[in-house]
């Protein structure tokens, strides 16, 4: 007779055999005396939620002392950015101010020179105007009469142009008076403006340290083509801009490209002719400053045909008494 057999799952029988072990006499757990993590993060489950609402609290400090860094650090480096392009771009204006009027011409070399000698000779003559005024250096009429006609003494058609322009939204009316010499070549027509006081046209009084070292870079005296000028004027005028956008100030109409353009490359409403200069060296300045001294000295004074000589009058006059009642 076939015996009979019990099966014992063996699921059970690992139970029971954990659970007799877990009741030793020992009155320990076994499995909690073996040094695992996996299993002590696995039986501790109180611990495990512990652990995450750390981890979680410590990564967001972190998250954000990450971000904050990461702001600091990008508006840093946006400042940095800033001033190295600020940098650039005064040193790129720097540059176009230098290679404009570092460029020239024979016809521009020559009006130069010459311009260049009368008026240290005019300097070197006196204070004595030939309008009669006593200025240092004369007055900017008779001083650019002087020039002109020294130029067409050496065979230049020079003049003294006067622009005018209207009033419009962007810049008020005005007018400037400088000096010109248009030659006529094969090329066709080339005119060359001569400016006595170039630099101080654009100055600012509130300018930055950037833009002053920028216009001191301009020649007192200016001699150039028009398609020089049109150059400076835009290379000055986009520094006037930027000057006064660092600064946050408003920038005055009359030092707009527009109004700066005007006073040169406008449409020129009268240009005079002087006749050629009758003083060719400093000694003929200096003695006709003398002359003019002398005839100023020796000069009688006119008597108003307002005034009445009452003295020679007087004793003539012959006035009947009034009493008074």
């Amino acid at each position: 007779m076939p015996s009979a057999r019990i099966r014992v799952p063996i699921l059970q029988h690992s139970f029971m055999y954990n659970s007799s072990l877990e009741q030793s006499s020992e009155g320990s757990s076994l499995i909690s005396d073996v040094d695992d993590p996996l299993f002590g993060f696995l039986d501790g489950g109180g611990n495990y939620s512990n652990y995450e609402t750390s981890s979680s609290s410590e990564s967001s400090d972190r998250g954000i002392d990450d971000e904050e860094a990461m702001d600091l650090g990008e508006e840093e480096e946006e400042g940095a950015r800033n001033e190295e392009e600020v940098r650039m771009f005064w040193e790129n204006q720097h540059q176009l101010v230098q290679a404009t009027l570092c460029r020239t011409s024979s016809l521009e070399t020559g009006i130069r020179n010459l311009t260049k000698e009368a008026v240290k000779e005019i300097e070197m003559a006196g204070t004595i105007c030939a309008c009669g005024r006593v200025m240092v250096g004369g007055c900017r009429s008779c001083l650019m009469a002087e020039i002109a006609g020294r130029l067409r003494n050496a065979g230049y058609n020079s003049g003294i142009c006067r622009t005018k322009w209207r009033s419009s939204p962007d810049i008020p009316s005005g007018e400037h008076t400088f000096l010109d010499v248009i030659d006529n070549s094969k090329r066709g027509e080339v005119r060359v403006v001569i400016e006595l006081n170039f630099r101080a046209e654009f100055e600012m009084a509130k300018a930055s340290e950037e833009y002053s070292r920028l216009v001191r870079r301009l020649p007192e005296v200016f001699v150039g083509k028009i398609e020089r000028l049109t150059s400076v004027i835009k290379i000055l005028c986009v520094a006037a801009k930027k000057c006064m956008s660092e600064k946050k100030m408003h920038m005055g109409p009359w030092r707009k490209h527009r109004y700066m353009q005007a006073k040169w490359l406008g449409a020129c409403r009268e240009r005079k002719t002087p006749s050629p200069s009758t003083a060719s060296s400093g000694g003929d300045l200096a003695a006709a400053a003398a002359a003019a001294a002398g005839c100023l000295g020796r000069r009688k004074a006119r008597s108003s045909m307002l005034t009445v000589d009452l003295l020679d009058m007087l004793p003539n006059m012959h006035c009947t008494a009034v009493g008074v009642m």
